[in-house]
């Protein structure tokens, strides 16, 4: 009989920690040019003299200048990106609005650190990114990432532990005024760029300040093929008496996409006013075309010359009508569309113009819309302001909001009814609302991740005493994420009264980055007995059965709104996830008497649940009196199908 063990889980084992985003690139690399790997120092390294050769590149060393935005600590910052986490996403369903069925989250944290735990469970399935990040006024903003220690950093800045790491302040005078900004958006822009999905866009709000330094680094990390559009939008419709020289009226909204050739185009839902003014003509197709209006056959100078759209097409009168440069379509669809009578001519002294019809009602069924504007005059700051105000008794407790409004019109043409939606700097969670709002607008089934550090509110500081303040009115700490949550839970609460036929989520679950529930072995030199005792205990104390479970889903790349049930074997609750993917039993006492009877027990509720793929079963390591136990329990189980069988 073969001898059976379970594995054990640790806190330095693969299935602990984030995505190795490292790993992954060199597997690729290896994939598609086994010829770049090579031994290196410290492991696996890339031979860049043979990269070179590949690419036809023929100098010699990889020191030269080259095109691109180069600044100190741009090295490290791609480091940080490629350093997995080995912190986990704690559970607060009292925290959370309808926890049971809702596919919202929450997340309170670094950005960084959430963004790398959520490689496993979303990366390539984020269909809109938008994020409005702290703008570079020479204010307090610099997330200062610790490389040794992330989660200790994290838990510092937001007060949590004792320590003087402070958010700290990034004076221009300092010198390093962009150097700082760059190196704390870039690695988190090269964590979201693996999250979206291959049709995905992602929407960076910035001001004059890093507008220019932006635009490079995302031409970087996105590949410059892949910009959309740099929107400018009108944000006020006053000001100008702190100007000194001209008044500035707007901010910019830098649209990428991780694939442009997988993007649709562009449109904005119908407008009724744009059907009376642009769609006039009426023919045999009105019924189930609607109107239609008139648009140019032949291309403008912006498409790229192609021979096979140069080709005559005839006219009523038989004439052969050649374009003066080509068609924006191929022959084929042209003689079809004219075979429909979709094609219109007119004749000015002996020459021809072509047109086709374009029906308001597309080949989907669909109204058409508009393409968007690359200028947004407005909906404004102000409006932001009144939202907040309204929402928090005439308080204004976060400064300069993005109104909903505006998000919304990003998410009309940026997202699907079915997509996930992603602002890993939440702020004061106009996302959130907007995707709650444009879901009762659209009838859509959109979902959000937010992320916002927890920053505690200073209430001696004139910009957070406001702040501070409401947290203490509602008896909350003082910290913004209570705020953003309260306003989630308001617009809410508001949106379903505005629309009571609507019935989507207007919930979310709330999630807090902690450090892993795994213990990590650290020893003591001086007491290596007493240090073996501390360990017996696996896991972290005072985390419960949920804590772990989650970090299980977390790290095993599951959705943290998978479906999960409970059921009782011989006496010990069993967690069912995904319909049985993962069943994990994490009681804290396994007799070894009771070993066989919930081994079958397990078994008979596998088969019961059928699930699709293998199957994973986890258990509490010190659940087990000994090794035997462990061993028997795992034997059974592999025995009968489940192969993966773990402890932690």
């Amino acid at each position: 009989m073969t001898n059976l063990m379970m594995q054990k889980l640790e806190a330095t084992s693969p299935e602990t920690k984030s995505a190795d985003l490292v790993a992954s690139n060199i597997e690729q690399i290896k994939a598609l040019f086994p010829e770049l790997i090579t031994e290196g120092l410290h492991g696996v390294a890339v031979n860049v003299d043979a990269l070179k050769t590949l690419v036809g590149d023929q100098t010699v060393t990889d020191a030269d200048e080259k095109y691109g935005l180069n600044w100190h600590g741009k090295r490290r910052a791609r480091q940080l990106a490629l350093t997995p986490s080995t912190g986990t996403l704690r559970p607060c369903p009292d925290e959370s609005v309808n926890w049971d069925n809702t596919k919202n989250l929450m997340i309170e944290g670094d950005n960084l650190e959430v963004l790398k735990l959520l490689q496993k469970s979303f990366s390539g399935k984020v269909k809109m990114i938008y994020i409005d990040p702290p703008y570079n006024t020479g204010k307090d903003f610099v997330y200062p990432d610790n490389f040794q220690d992330s989660i200790k950093n994290y838990l510092e800045l937001t007060g949590q532990v004792d320590g003087d790491r402070r958010i700290s302040s990034n004076a221009e005078t300092s010198g390093r005024f962009h150097t700082d900004w760059l190196n704390m958006i870039y690695p988190r822009l090269k964590l979201a760029q693996k999250l979206l999905a291959p049709d995905g866009v992602i929407f960076v709000s910035v001001d004059d300040a890093e507008q220019a330094s932006l635009r490079k680094c995302l031409d970087e990390i996105f590949g410059e093929e892949n910009f959309i559009e740099q929107f400018i939008w009108k944000k006020s419709y006053g000001g100008g008496a702190k100007e000194r020289y001209a008044v500035t009226q707007h901010e910019y909204c830098l649209m990428y996409a991780r694939d442009i050739a997988c993007v649709d185009p562009l449109w904005l839902s119908p407008d009724p006013e744009a059907e009376v003014r642009y769609y006039e003509g009426r023919d045999e197709h009105f019924e189930t075309k609607g109107p239609f209006r008139l648009k140019p056959l032949e291309a403008t100078k912006s498409m790229d010359r192609r021979e096979n759209l140069i080709y005559p097409v005839r006219a009523p009168d038989g004439t052969e009508v050649l374009p003066k440069r080509q068609w924006w379509w191929s022959r084929a669809r042209t003689e079809k569309v004219q075979a429909e009578g979709g094609l219109h001519f007119s004749k000015r002294a002996d020459d021809w113009t072509v047109s086709y019809k374009q029906y308001l009602i597309g080949e989907d069924g669909e109204k058409r819309g508009a393409k968007p504007f690359s200028i947004f005059d407005g909906p404004y700051t102000q409006h932001g302001t009144a939202e907040i105000r309204a929402m928090f008794d005439d308080e204004v407790v976060f400064s300069f909001p993005k109104p909903t409004k505006l998000l919304m019109k990003l998410l009309e043409f940026g997202s699907e009814k079915e997509s996930i939606v992603v602002d890993f700097f939440a702020g004061s969670g106009s996302l959130g609302e907007a995707v709650m709002a444009q879901n009762a607008q659209d009838g859509g089934n959109r979902r959000f991740i937010l992320v916002q550090l927890p920053e505690p509110l200073d209430p001696d500081a004139k910009e957070q005493s406001v702040a501070a303040a409401y947290c203490d009115k509602l008896q909350r700490p003082r910290k913004i994420t209570e705020l953003t949550k309260e306003r989630l839970r308001r617009a809410g609460s508001r949106i379903a009264v505005d629309n009571p036929i609507f019935t989507g989520d207007n919930g979310f679950r709330v999630f807090k980055l902690d450090s892993s529930n795994i213990r990590a072995w650290n020893p003591n030199p001086a007491d290596l007995d007493q240090t073996l005792f501390d360990h017996e205990e696996h896991l972290i104390d005072g985390r419960g059965e949920a804590d772990v479970l989650y970090e299980l889903l977390l790290k095993r790349g599951l959705d943290l709104c998978v479906p999960i049930s409970s059921h009782l074997v011989h006496g010990k609750n069993v967690c069912s996830v995904g319909g049985g993917v993962l069943l994990a039993c994490l009681v804290a006492s396994i007799g070894v008497d009771e070993v066989e009877a919930l081994a079958q027990g397990i078994v008979m509720l596998h088969k019961e649940l059928a699930p699709v793929g293998e199957t994973t079963c986890v258990f509490r390591d010190s659940a087990f009196a000994d090794d035997v136990a462990k061993t028997n329990i795992a034997a059974i189980l592999e025995q009968n199908g489940i192969q993966n069988v773990r402890s932690l």
